[in-house]
């Protein structure tokens, strides 16, 4: 990891040192053990903050639209020869790369204004995961150390294997190297067990649907529509988010179980296609809402019904881009 590291602050310093990237988003050392954030470096001296270890969590494609956005807003009232191209690097995981592959068939931005640095992916660790384990001890310090994790709490410190705690999505990922790259830092890792990528799922189908709307309303009686998963969400960049919208006025101001839910389904359905299953929801929401069965859902029908998986290839059109004659459309009169 050390060493992936060092070739990664490399890179960056390259990057920002030949002016081929104006800022580079990547993962800093966070202020609480075992976490690492999201950081923008703008200088090759700053490339020493970059780590890469598996408390990198979440998705940083989500910050590229907005970047770009607010450099084009900035730029609309110079002259045509004023204005200046920004270029923004990324470090990339494979589901990072996925979310890139959408925005850029989105037309969000264009191939020109992104620099993609790759890193492998053996996943991130999942603090629920991680609480549970420690049986809720407050976590003091720790490091990673080959395929586990050394952390300290007030009882001392305990390693603990890093497969026991890796994040649900990880797990069965099948994309841990990027789908998309200008450069690949280090060597391309080993998938773990993507042929179990659909089993939850599977169970989840085989329910009646009234079972399986029942579980959708168990889970979405813990959401108190804080929108964290929406701002988490590397596909969500929408200028004005339904949730917001007063003509017309889908949900009302207040925390209402309907509302909940008809926000809930109406994100996930615009999730269809789109969603990477890079788990940043799940993390990142304060209940515990396990929104992951249901995204995945739609992910399972994606490439059950369409042989489409979101994101896989920018020459593949995306999911509800395209018609086929020979596109399965039972589903329309008999859903399951």
């Amino acid at each position: 990891m050390e060493n992936l590291e060092s070739k990664l602050r490399e890179e960056a310093a390259r990057l920002l040192a030949e002016k081929k990237v104006d800022v580079l988003i990547g993962y800093e050392k966070g202020t609480l053990p075992l976490v690492s954030t999201p950081c923008f470096i703008t200088s090759p001296e700053e490339a020493e903050r970059l780590v890469y270890d598996p408390f990198c969590v979440q998705n940083i494609a989500n910050y590229v639209p907005e970047i770009l956005s607010q450099h084009r807003d900035s730029q609309k009232r110079l002259k045509p020869e004023d204005k200046m191209r920004k270029v923004v690097g990324i470090v990339a995981r494979g589901c990072t790369s996925r979310s890139l592959v959408i925005q850029l068939q989105e037309r969000q931005y264009s191939r020109e204004e992104v620099v993609i640095l790759g890193v492998p992916c053996r996943g991130y660790v999942d603090r629920s995961k991680m609480a549970s384990r420690l049986g809720g001890e407050e976590i003091t310090g720790g490091f990673p150390k080959d395929g586990a994790v050394v952390v300290n709490t007030a009882r001392g410190e305990q390693e603990i294997v890093l497969a026991e705690v890796l994040a649900d999505n990880c797990l069965t990922c099948r994309f841990n190297n990027p789908v998309l790259k200008d450069l690949l830092v280090g060597m391309e890792a080993p998938p773990l067990e993507p042929d179990r990528e659909y089993g939850k799922v599977e169970e989840f189908s085989s329910l009646s649907e009234a079972e399986r709307w029942s579980a959708f309303v168990k889970e979405m009686d813990k959401c108190i529509r804080c929108y964290a998963c929406r701002n988490a969400c590397p596909s969500c960049y929408c200028k004005s988010c339904f949730a917001e919208q007063t003509q017309p006025q889908w949900l009302g101001v207040g925390v209402e179980r309907s509302d909940n839910e008809m926000f809930q389904l109406m994100r996930m359905y615009h999730m269809a296609g789109r969603c990477v299953d890079c788990g940043s929801c799940v993390a990142v929401c304060p209940m515990n809402v396990d929104l992951r069965t249901f995204l995945k859902k739609l992910d399972y029908d994606g490439w059950n019904l369409f042989a489409h998986r979101a994101g896989a290839s920018l020459e593949e059109p995306a999911l509800l881009a395209t018609f086929k004659e020979s596109d399965k459309q039972e589903f329309i009169f008999e859903p399951k």
